[in-house]
């Protein structure tokens, strides 16, 4: 035991005054330690015990630093646009009742949009659309589409360039529409203050922040493929019997078209940080509402 606690004992030291009187001896001599070896030896047992077990104070101090993962958000683990898709739905279903900002579909929980067919975004009753309105609705559509088209055409922001040729354009397809109201021998009217305004604003936009911009790109295209057209051609059979419009024309499936910009915008978004994003969110409910604001041009 000395040796493994490095201890070092003096000579025994010869008593010639025993403590005990020895009968069977009288040449016996009392020997004693001057040493105790009680406390060293509770230290080794101490320092073997912290060795294996940390004591209660570090425990707890160690289950404190776990890592906690944050709660995603709705849509998240789709890419941005499931973000953006979950805002949509909450503005057209806010308090229970639906939203005629868009027409926009939001009741298919699938990622692949379907086109929404109720009667009652665009019955007569509610609607009551004139050939004015539509006029003007299609007006402004095309200085909103003529807009974002050109930006991300002419911008040398490299975000944009994933997103020229998608077959999504629209411009052309509404100058031949406009071009067909004027062969009637109708004026066409210039673009209304909420075109102009949402136009100047995507302006500003892209110049400042390319996120916020193509969550406007993205959302002006999905409002009128997933429920925009169907507005346009329920319009159009109520005051053009039913004349189909170049709007609603595209070389391909249009919802193949937008879920190649969708996988676009998802890669994308992966390398935007979180407050980037939730400023995406915002901007998405500020899109749904000027688009909104341009339908209803067609019962003003």
């Amino acid at each position: 035991m000395a040796s493994l606690l490095n201890l070092r004992p003096t000579p025994p030291v010869l008593s010639s005054n025993p403590p005990h009187k020895l009968t069977h001896s009288p040449l016996h001599t009392y020997i004693s330690f001057p040493f105790k070896i009680s406390n060293t030896h509770n230290q080794f047992l101490n320092l073997c015990r912290s060795s294996s077990t940390p004591p209660p104070s570090q425990q707890k101090a160690s289950q404190r630093k776990r890592t906690r993962y944050r709660k995603q958000y709705p849509g998240e683990n789709i890419g941005i646009t499931g973000e953006m898709r979950f805002v949509s739905m909450r503005l057209r279903n806010a308090s229970g009742k639906k939203l005629h900002l868009s027409g926009v579909n939001t009741e298919n929980e699938e990622e692949h949009e379907e086109e929404d067919d109720d009667d009652d975004d665009v019955k007569g009753e509610t609607w009551r659309p004139s050939q004015e309105g539509f006029l003007k609705y299609l007006v402004d559509s095309k200085l909103v589409f003529d807009t974002i088209e050109r930006i991300v055409d002419e911008s040398e922001n490299v975000s944009y360039a994933y997103f020229r040729r998608t077959g999504l354009e629209r411009c052309e397809s509404l100058e031949k529409d406009l071009q067909w109201f004027r062969g009637q021998d109708l004026v066409i009217p210039e673009p209304s203050n909420t075109g102009v305004s949402y136009a100047k604003y995507l302006k500003e936009l892209a110049g400042e922040s390319a996120p916020l911009f193509l969550s406007h790109f993205y959302s002006i295209y999905f409002s009128h493929i997933a429920g925009g057209q169907v507005i346009v051609n329920k319009v159009s059979e109520k005051l053009l019997e039913g004349k189909m419009m170049e709007f609603n024309r595209w070389e391909g499936d249009a919802q193949d078209l937008l879920k190649g910009v969708r996988e676009k915008l998802n890669v994308l978004g992966e390398h935007w940080t979180r407050d980037e994003k939730n400023k995406c969110l915002k901007e998405t409910a500020k899109a749904f509402k000027y688009m909104g604001q341009i339908i209803r041009l067609m019962i003003l």
